[in-house]
């Protein structure tokens, strides 16, 4: 009988240790559940990148059951590097370093766009001078060589230009200008560029330690309001029609459950952003400078760049196609990848249903 009970006394303990062992895996499964599947996105700060902010501000993407991870960082190279070592799952930011991913081995895909010709080129001081007055871009290529060779006939020295690092998007879009756009071999010969991350080339802007920098909203809006005689050299337009901007890309989409999803958010916030800019500033404003980016700068970039939000990632193939041409040209990549295997269409296809 002593026996029989102590067998029924072990027994109870392994079913009471089944039972908390079972317990706490349905609490962990519950709290998992509630948190949301967890997405790594690396970001650029940056107004095309927009489409992120709001989707998350919105909290869109928790009632969807995405637990977002947003990584900052400050140029292209650096999102690439966290890409290729695994660090995150998705990215917003300019599409022409997922390029070097790809060479890299990484199955990344552009699922959807964010913006198109966001890039521009800002002048201050003496080579600003270069654009009449009221005129935003436009010039001819003969005007711009002409203004070149001025600025360094009175000021002794090459324009200073400031971009970010080599192999960045800012950086391949004005070397892209300089040669395919006005015609000039060796763009060391016209300007002298620096390559910095984001924040260091507005800042060198406004500092007046440069003459010129490729910016993007909202840096431009504030590098005008800050510095009155600042002109636009070079339009979005004008450096490449449909200049491919931000994207959102995605590691393997077609193996991750949350990828349709995600895709079908980034597309909707980018139709509001575009549609009713107002709506997002504030998600926006936030997320650029920490709520302290006045308002006004921000709604005056959002509505100078709202006709750029485009989504359909169709539209900027035949861009990204001409400058990894150019990219290969320039010794940046060893070989030109299958532009059309970076991106998945049919993705994007699928959120417009």
């Amino acid at each position: 009988m002593n026996g029989a009970n102590k067998h029924g006394g072990i027994m109870r303990q392994v079913f009471l240790r089944i039972m908390l062992v079972v317990s706490l895996l349905f609490v962990g499964l519950t709290q998992q559940a509630r948190a949301g599947t967890p997405v790594r996105i690396g970001y650029i700060p940056v107004l095309g990148s927009s489409a992120l902010f709001v989707l998350d501000g919105e909290g869109w993407a928790k009632q969807a059951g995405l637990d977002l991870q947003l990584v900052r960082f400050g140029s292209g190279p650096q999102a690439i590097q966290a890409l290729v070592s695994g660090r995150i799952d998705a990215y917003v930011a300019g599409v022409l370093p997922l390029l070097q991913a790809r060479a890299h081995g990484v199955d990344v895909k552009v699922v959807a766009s964010g913006s198109v010709e966001e890039l521009e080129l800002v002048a201050r001081g003496p080579l600003a001078q270069i654009v009449p007055e009221g005129q935003e871009g436009g010039l001819s290529a003969q005007v711009i060589k002409d203004g070149f060779a001025k600025f360094k006939q009175e000021q002794g020295h090459l324009p200073r230009v400031a971009a970010q690092p080599a192999g960045s998007v800012p950086d391949i879009m004005l070397r892209y200008w300089l040669q395919k756009r006005l015609n000039i071999a060796q763009p060391a010969s016209v300007i002298n560029i620096a390559g910095v991350d984001i924040d260091a080339a507005q800042q060198a802007f406004l500092a007046g330690a440069v003459d010129a920098a490729v910016l993007r909203e909202p840096s431009l809006t504030v590098a005008k309001m800050r510095v009155p005689e600042a002109r636009i050299l070079a339009t979005g337009h004008d450096m490449l029609p449909d200049q491919p901007g931000s994207v959102l890309a995605i590691v393997k989409p077609t193996e991750v459950p949350w990828a349709k999803t995600l895709t079908g958010l980034f597309v909707k916030a980018n139709t509001l952003v575009s549609q009713h800019p107002d709506e997002a500033a504030p998600f926006v404003r936030t997320a650029l400078g920490g709520g302290m980016l006045k308002e006004e700068v921000l709604q005056k970039a959002l509505a100078r760049s709202a006709q750029h939000f485009v989504s359909d990632p169709a539209r900027i193939v035949e861009g990204v196609r001409q400058l990894q041409d150019f990219e290969v040209e320039q010794g940046l990549l060893r070989k030109a990848e299958p532009v059309d295997s970076l991106f998945d269409l049919e993705m994007w296809k699928q959120s417009q249903q």
